[in-house]
This record gives C-alpha cells, sequence and structure tokens, in this order.
C-alpha cells in the first residue's frame, strides 16, 4: 500500500515539473507540424488525387466502348390478313438483343484530351506547392516575429537584473544618508518603468506566439513554456534560380494548358475515323393462338443472328466557322497567358532583388551597429560606476542604460534579420524546407 502511495506522488510531481519544463520550438518544426495541419493543404492534396483519378492516357481514349442492350415488348389487338381479308388477332411477344461495339481509330480530339488531363495533374501539384510555399513564408515571418521579441525580452530581463541591484542599494544609501530621498524616488520611477516595458514585452510575446501556433494549426495550452530556437547558419543552393519558384512554374504549365485547349478546339476541323461492330438477334412468339406453332428460343436467336461491321470517316466541312472563331479567341487566350510568365517572372526577380538589398543593407548596418553596442557597453560601465560615487543622478543613469538596452538588442535584431532575409530569398526561389 504504502509503496502504490510513494508511486502516485512520484508521478504527480513528475507531471507537475514537465509543465515547468521549456518546450523548444525550431523553424523546421513549425513548418512541418503546419504542413502536416493546414486544412488547405489537405483540401489540395485531395485535388490531386482526383486530377489523378480522373486522368485518361492516350490508349485508354481509344479503347472500344461496348454496350449490350435487351428488351421485351407486347402487342395487343387485331389486324386485317390480306388473304382472306378477314380480321385475325394480333396479340405477340418479341425479345430483341444487341451488342455494339464502337473504337476510334483516329482522333485528334482524344489525344488532345489527353495531353489536357496530364497537365491538371501537373497545375494541381504546382497549386499545392504554392499553397505550401506561401504558408511556409507566411510562417517564417511570423516566427521571426516572435523570435525578435522574445530575444529583446532575454535582454530586459538581464538589464532588469542590474535595476533591481542599483534600486536595492539606493535604498540603502537612503538610509544611511549617502544619497537624498529624490534619488530614491528617481530610482522608483526608473524601476516601475522597466517593470511596465518587461510586462509589454511579455504580452506582446504571448501574443505572437498565440498567433504562430495557430497559424500552424496547433492547440497549445502551454505558451509560457515555449521557447523559440535561434536559428544557426542554414546552408541554401547558391545555384539555385527562380525557375523553381512553384508560381512561376504554375504560369508555365497554364500556357501549356492554353495551347491544349486550342489543340482541342481545332481538333473539331480535323477527321476522325471509326470502327463499329454491331450483333444483334430477335425471338418472335404468337400469343393465344392454339394452332400456330412457335420455334423455340434458342433455335429461334441462333437463327434470326445478324451481324454489321464497319469503318466511319467523319470529315468536317462548314459550321458556319464558329470553331475557327473559337480557335482564334484560345489562340489570343494563349497569348495572354503566356505574357503572365513575363509578369510572374519579373514579380519574382523584383522581389529577390529588393530582399538582396535588405541583405547587403543589414550587412553594412552590422558593423555600425557593433561599434555602437561597443559604445554602450563602455558608457554603461563607467556611468554605473559614476552613479555609484554619486557624481551623476538615476535620471542620467537610466538614460545611458535605456541606450545600451536599445543597442543591443538593435545588433542582435539587425543579425536576425540577415539570416530572416538569406531564408526568405531561399523561398522565393522555390526552396522548400
Amino acid at each position: 500500500m504504502n509503496k502504490i502511495i510513494f508511486l502516485l506522488i512520484a508521478f504527480f510531481f513528475y507531471c507537475f515539473s514537465l509543465l515547468g519544463q521549456e518546450q523548444h520550438w525550431s523553424l523546421q518544426q513549425c513548418i512541418e507540424a503546419g504542413k502536416k495541419n493546414a486544412i488547405a493543404i489537405k483540401i489540395q492534396q485531395l485535388d490531386i488525387k482526383k486530377a489523378q483519378k480522373e486522368y485518361n492516357s492516350v490508349a485508354n481514349q481509344f479503347l472500344p466502348t461496348v454496350s449490350f442492350t435487351g428488351n421485351q415488348s407486347y402487342n395487343f389487338g387485331s389486324t386485317i390478313n390480306p388473304s382472306t381479308n378477314g380480321r385475325e388477332s394480333s396479340n405477340i411477344q418479341n425479345d430483341n438483343f444487341n451488342l455494339n461495339a464502337q473504337m476510334s481509330l483516329l482522333d485528334f480530339k482524344a489525344i488532345a484530351n489527353a495531353q489536357k488531363s496530364k497537365i491538371a495533374i501537373e497545375l494541381s501539384k504546382e497549386t499545392l506547392k504554392i499553397l505550401e510555399n506561401e504558408y511556409q513564408l507566411q510562417i517564417l515571418e511570423s516566427y521571426y516575429q516572435t523570435l525578435f521579441t522574445q530575444e529583446l525580452l532575454k535582454i530586459q530581463e538581464e538589464q532588469f537584473k542590474n535595476a533591481e541591484f542599483n534600486l536595492e542599494r539606493v535604498k540603502k544609501e537612503v538610509a544611511i544618508g549617502s544619497k537624498s530621498k529624490s534619488d530614491w524616488y528617481d530610482m522608483q520611477l526608473s524601476f516601475a518603468q522597466e517593470e511596465k516595458r518587461i510586462l509589454e514585452t511579455k504580452q506582446l510575446l504571448g501574443f505572437q506566439k498565440k498567433q504562430l501556433f495557430q497559424l500552424i494549426n496547433i492547440e497549445n495550452t502551454a505558451i509560457e513554456a515555449v521557447v523559440l530556437n535561434v536559428l544557426s547558419e542554414t546552408a541554401f543552393s547558391q545555384t539555385m534560380t527562380i525557375d523553381n519558384n512553384p508560381k512561376l512554374r504554375y504560369a508555365k504549365l497554364n500556357y501549356e494548358s492554353s495551347l491544349a485547349d486550342a489543340k482541342m478546339e481545332r481538333a473539331n476541323n480535323l477527321p476522325s475515323l471509326i470502327s463499329f461492330y454491331g450483333f444483334s438477334t430477335f425471338y418472335f412468339k404468337t400469343l393465344n393462338q392454339l394452332n400456330v406453332q412457335t420455334v423455340d428460343f434458342g433455335k429461334q436467336i441462333k437463327d434470326n443472328k445478324n451481324q454489321q461491321l464497319g469503318i466511319q470517316l467523319n470529315v468536317p466541312v462548314f459550321n458556319g466557322f464558329r470553331s475557327s472563331k473559337r480557335f482564334s479567341a484560345l489562340k489570343i487566350e494563349a497569348e495572354k497567358t503566356k505574357l503572365v510568365i513575363e509578369q510572374e517572372t519579373l514579380k519574382v526577380k523584383n522581389q529577390i532583388d529588393l530582399e538582396n538589398q535588405n541583405k547587403q543593407n543589414y550587412i553594412k548596418l552590422s558593423e555600425k551597429l557593433q561599434e555602437m553596442k561597443g559604445f554602450a557597453e563602455t558608457s554603461f560601465r563607467s556611468s554605473q560606476a559614476k552613479f555609484s560615487s554619486g557624481i551623476i543622478d538615476a535620471v542620467v543613469f537610466s538614460t545611458v542604460k535605456n541606450q545600451l538596452l536599445a543597442t543591443a538588442y538593435d545588433w542582435l535584431k539587425n543579425q536576425l534579420q540577415v539570416k530572416y532575409v538569406d531564408q526568405k530569398i531561399a523561398l522565393l526561389k522555390g526552396e522548400m524546407f
């Protein structure tokens, strides 16, 4: 009994310890979880399966179609017998059976339709890649915005330790009379302001974490325990071109689809050749006439067989120029989709150029921020000594400390932004995580 109680207590302590543990999440984990849970991606995956099921190859287009029909009919009434000129009963049963087969030997429209169906599958796949690419860009943006705030909070909390130390120190110095009460009031105000800034940063961080987990469709009740990993240097292919961008690939496939539409319309003016085969037989029986003998069912079916085999050539001659007009309109539509390729190419190139410019700006700024950070650290150490000696008051010291906080955050954020831009450029080129 005591052993069971001990195990239960140990289990509860283990659960409580888990609740307090940090949950580390990397960008890769967020993206993988998002891809697994995103409803839009699941819907598009089903669209791909649907397109694959609907696909008919060229060979399949030329497979024969076979149909069988059978019917049974009854005729009740009377008719005039020409030989006797008398009216006779005409109650008859008819059973008819037909087997028909037809196969295309030459059909340009079927060939174009098969090409169109194949392109439709590729379009569905590229649509999925577009969704994944845009989704990853959203996660990347949300992840880094949250990471910026998380790192700011770390810097603020580290500086807050110094504020606690100085507050306690000034309190003691005021008590022994080495500092005036005005210094104590100034320090209390500065301390309260830092507490307020930390609280605001914590609230913003919690909100951004919740946004991130909503984006990847994960219910996380322990948001406060989530810690985002600072990304290490990631190796991306330097030779990758924008040709892998999913929007650009989709535009190219859409152009091919437009050409296939034009081919299908053009096929309406081209000849087609089909072969056909027909088999039929019937059974005949006179009803309610005792003096009439009916031949057996099997013998009639065998004797009444009829077969037909042939080839049919269809050559369009004239349809009021309707097909030609539709073909011309589809050619214009194809030219439009071709221009969309150029448009998408220009958009992607311009976006990548802007991001490369941002990267160069961050790199150039990094050296200056590093220099400012060094100056701020030196100024803070000097101001700390002056404040301890009573040379400067709490207001001046707080100003210097805030400058250190700002420069430290600016430098760190700049370093993170370089990594962010690198990963964004890779996604714009079509490289997936």
